[in-house]
């Protein structure tokens, strides 16, 4: 039988996304729950939060959440790599180097999602330009699709510091039946055959 993926699988492929980039970038590692939650809709949460919506061979959103703190000590560490020296680093995270760096993480990450994606499944989708944004309420987001037939996930992160910021994912209600997999054992099962066939 196909293995069959869901949007759990889907999500600890946008949790290493994430990672990925923020290591990049930070010169550091964050830490990702292993709980992935199960919600009812994504959304902007307080402080600062990013966003962008994805369409083609599947369709979904992306919302990231940052606390104040966390924005501010990943842009600080970002700076830091690069060389800048400590009076020259962000000291408000509401300022725009922390909005602006935000925003350029979350398209950074979204790339990283989909060449994953595709890697995986063969798969393609495309992204507008990520909005990066101070939240002071929440705003909940949907999708272009029934709302019963959307699924929501959520993972959470940590820095190096321990502040949090999440990532909640929302996806029209999809399986992905990876058929690569099956036709992979069966050429190696056939392989097998030919193999024995040349000795008995």
């Amino acid at each position: 039988m196909p293995k069959v993926y869901t949007i759990n699988e889907i999500s600890l492929i946008l949790g290493e996304a994430v990672k990925e980039v923020l290591k990049l970038n930070i010169g550091n590692e964050v830490k990702l729950s292993p709980t992935i939650q199960k919600i009812g809709s994504v959304a902007l949460r307080p402080d600062i939060s990013s966003f962008l919506d994805f369409y083609g061979d599947y369709n979904g959103l992306i919302c990231l959440n940052f606390s104040k703190d966390a924005a501010l000590e990943l842009c600080r560490l970002h700076f830091t790599t690069m060389g800048f020296a400590e009076e020259d680093l962000p000291k408000d995270p509401f300022s725009d180097e922390v909005i602006n760096f935000i925003g350029e993480m979350t398209n950074q990450i979204a790339g990283n999602f989909r060449k994953k994606m595709e890697e995986k499944f063969g798969l393609s989708a495309k992204n507008p330009q990520p909005k990066a944004l101070q939240i002071n309420h929440t705003i909940q987001m949907f999708i272009e699709s029934a709302l019963k037939s959307t699924q929501c996930r959520k993972l959470s992160f940590s820095t190096p510091a321990h502040n949090s910021f999440y990532a909640e994912l929302s996806l029209e209600k999809t399986e992905f039946i990876l058929m690569e997999e099956v036709l992979a054992e069966e050429k190696k099962e056939e392989s097998v055959d030919d193999l024995l066939s040349k000795f008995f």
